[in-house]
């Protein structure tokens, strides 16, 4: 035997003869399930506690904890890889060759659904304090599987569009905040609880609804419409019935139109493809087309916009909801990998540059979660200040937060390595997913134009969102001069459109910080007024200044399993 074979051999953990150990795993993170997520998310938890008024606190805690657990189960996270490894497919006809129009989904997606539907998150406003609790819930379920939220948040949205008609609201309302959730295809009247969707867009137009071409010709019936025309982008079609928009003689206006007739027949409503998206795999978007669809009216003919925008505003908000879930589990994952991982002599979580790099990440995901809350507390107060406030930080935070979203997935996927770039870590996923709740419901300049129209012809939601702000003030300088610094840009309106971007950014900025700076431990505030708001900070990810308590955030951040 040569002295080289004698060397390999030696060198080998088993004798000759015996299996080889070549495969025996070490220094790798263990799965971050059977975890409780609402619990587990300190920033989450305290903004619920904030929120809710103390006779409820011990209830909603309870509520939020049992649908955490859920949500960290390895079932729920079996049913997100299968929902999303599993498409829905569009079955236009069926063997006869009769128009059937369904879309078929994986057993998973109905089971994250009715999940959904069972805890309330299509609920929140005839509830006390529905709003919290709705967006506590939305914020831990859609981190277990983000696509199936479409539905259940045009469901929970479709209630306040539907309010600026009695007889619908009546008729539709109960059914819409049900928590029994039953698939499949009939009259609504038969069924313990329904799913809306949205048809807003169409190929001509994007964002310009005023440039639709759908057509609504008035039948003999008051209220009662047929529509012919076509929409590029209508979410969630296997759902009962829809919010669109179409041109009636009066102009713009918005309808309901059911999937399914009372009398049992299928709405014409031809499903011409699925959309095969970057993300949000498990749910179908699709393109339809109406020729001869029975609608009924919603609000007055010519006001289209104005009675379908409640709508709009809610599922804008539930945009910020979404991407602060992705960015929480992308943290906690991140946070946990580095917790168990070790390289260069010891676990990564302890390394000053790793820990720069998750205390970073941590802050993002931590204000994302605070500004959510503060919004959905909002819609729960409903005073006249309250609604002035929402109108300029609900298009604000969509802005930057949805803006956010995808870095933060790309920068937590880059701290498990080669790990996070592979399918089974769940971390391409979320990044896949992060960047749609920045184009939905209006992408970036859409938001900041919005935002432009209400400093302009709405003087009391600047002020509603400077008394805000004004709250911390004299808390942190570094908040108070990013104030300042605000004031001087809102006083400024020359070439104001093309810097919108540029000032709504200050503006969630300057929100983020007045919350934390009031709310959040001291390291959290200091830190991101460090950052975000005094100029110490670079272009990416863990460029914080080292003087901050950066391991306290870090900590904060962990979930513990």
């Amino acid at each position: 035997m040569s002295a080289r074979v004698f060397h390999l051999l030696a060198a080998r953990p088993y004798r000759i003869g015996m299996a080889p150990t070549t495969h025996t795993v070490t220094n790798q993170a263990p799965p971050l399930v059977g975890y409780d997520v609402f619990t587990a998310d300190r920033a989450l938890t305290e903004a619920v506690g904030r929120h809710i008024a103390p006779e409820l606190a011990d209830e909603v805690r309870e509520e939020l904890a049992v649908l955490g657990r859920s949500a960290g189960s390895a079932q729920a996270q079996e049913w997100g890889v299968l929902a999303n490894e599993n498409p829905p497919k569009l079955r236009t006809h069926d063997r006869y060759g009769n128009r059937v129009d369904e879309v078929e989904f994986h057993p998973s997606w109905h089971r994250l659904l009715g999940k959904a539907v069972s805890a309330g998150l299509t609920d929140a406003w005839g509830r006390p304090a529905g709003h919290v609790r709705r967006a506590a819930g939305f914020l831990v379920w859609t981190q277990a599987e983000g696509g199936h939220g479409c539905p259940v948040s045009m469901t929970h949205a479709a209630v306040p569009a539907l309010r600026t008609d009695p007889e619908l609201a009546a008729e539709w309302e109960p059914r819409l905040t049900s928590h029994v959730y039953e698939e499949g295809l009939r009259p609504a009247a038969e069924k313990g609880g329904v799913l809306f969707g949205m048809g807003m867009t169409e190929k001509q137009g994007g964002s310009d609804v005023r440039a639709n071409t759908t057509s609504a010709a008035p039948l003999s019936a008051d209220g009662e419409y047929v529509l012919t025309g076509h929409k590029w982008f209508c979410s969630a079609p296997m759902s009962d019935g829809f919010l669109v928009l179409a041109q009636a003689p009066g102009g713009l206006t918005c309808f309901l139109v059911p999937r399914v007739l009372a009398d049992g027949t299928r709405n014409a409503f031809a499903i011409q493809r699925l959309k095969d998206k970057l993300g949000n795999k498990s749910n179908a978007s699709s393109e339809v087309e109406f020729d001869g669809t029975w609608a009924r009216r919603v609000g007055e003919e010519g006001r289209g916009v104005r009675t379908i925008i409640e709508m709009v505003a809610a599922t804008r908000l539930d945009c910020v909801i979404g991407s602060a879930a992705i960015m929480r589990q992308a943290v906690a994952q991140a946070v946990h990998h580095a917790s168990y991982r070790s390289a260069f002599g010891g676990l990564l979580i302890d390394k000053p540059l790793m820990r720069n790099v998750l205390a970073d990440l941590a802050l993002e995901s931590e204000a994302a979660t605070t500004l959510a809350l503060r919004l959905a507390a909002a819609y729960d107060a409903d005073t006249e200040e309250e609604r002035a406030f929402l109108r300029l930080a609900v298009p604000a935070a969509k802005y930057w937060v949805t803006k956010r979203c995808t870095p933060v997935a790309g920068e937590a996927l880059e701290c498990l390595g080669g790990n996070g770039y592979v399918e089974e870590s769940g971390m391409p996923r979320l990044l896949r997913e992060a960047p749609l709740n920045s184009i939905w419901e209006g992408s970036g300049n859409v938001q900041a134009l919005d935002v432009l129209r209400a400093l302009q012809r709405e003087p009391q939601a600047i002020n509603a969102f400077l008394q805000e702000v004004g709250k911390a003030r004299g808390a942190d300088h570094r908040l108070d001069g990013a104030i300042k610094d605000l004031l001087t840009e809102l006083a400024d309106l020359d070439g104001i459109e093309a810097r919108a971007r540029r000032l709504v950014e200050r503006m969630a900025l300057v929100l983020q910080g007045s919350l934390l700076v009031r709310w959040a431990p001291p390291e959290v505030a200091d830190a991101f007024c460090a950052s975000r708001l005094g100029g110490d900070w670079g272009a990416a990810f863990g460029t914080l200044p080292h003087t901050l308590d950066l391991a306290s955030v870090v900590e904060r951040a962990r979930a513990e399993v």
